[in-house]
């Protein structure tokens, strides 16, 4: 591996690192819905992804993937949100959980629906991991409940 590639870093810390640009720049359209998804996420292109602060360079994300997840998670916000109400326990409700583990569930869920590339087993495991660097508590295990049951039900064959 040269040095440029473990600076750049190699395709899966790149499509962790993507993941994770998504769930925060989806947790920034919660907080300001002023902006388009298309704002944000250029904005995030611009300056955090694979960006460089104090002579540092940052591991660069795979940006096509980061911009698919942040647009269609969006787009398909009403249906991605249907689907996690239903898979939730009784009790919960989507618009009581907390809103970073909310829009992990919806970026997790747009990428079972739509990005095939991926097998549902490693998206499991990417999104309970990227939940682990936000909480401490019970929710990553809430997260890989509730993404195994939407998987098992998007994705059947998978599981067969």
């Amino acid at each position: 591996m040269t040095a440029r590639s473990e600076r750049r870093g190699d395709k899966h810390s790149r499509r962790t690192l993507a993941r994770l640009n998504a769930v925060q720049a989806l947790y920034q359209l919660e907080q300001d819905d002023s902006r388009t998804a298309r704002e944000v996420v250029e904005e995030f292109l611009l300056h955090r992804v694979g960006a460089e602060m104090d002579g540092d360079q940052f591991k660069d994300s795979d940006k096509p993937l980061f911009e698919d997840i942040v647009i269609h998670t969006k787009e398909r916000q009403e249906e991605i949100d249907g689907m996690i109400a239903e898979t939730l326990e009784k009790e919960r409700k989507t618009d009581r959980l907390e809103v970073v583990l909310l829009v992990l569930l919806r970026a997790a869920t747009y990428e079972f629906l739509a990005r095939i590339d991926s097998p549902a087993k490693v998206l499991i495991k990417e999104y309970v991991g990227i939940a682990r660097t936000f909480f401490t508590g019970k929710e990553p295990a809430l997260v890989n409940g509730v993404l195994d049951k939407i998987a098992k039900r998007v994705r059947s064959a998978e599981f067969d």
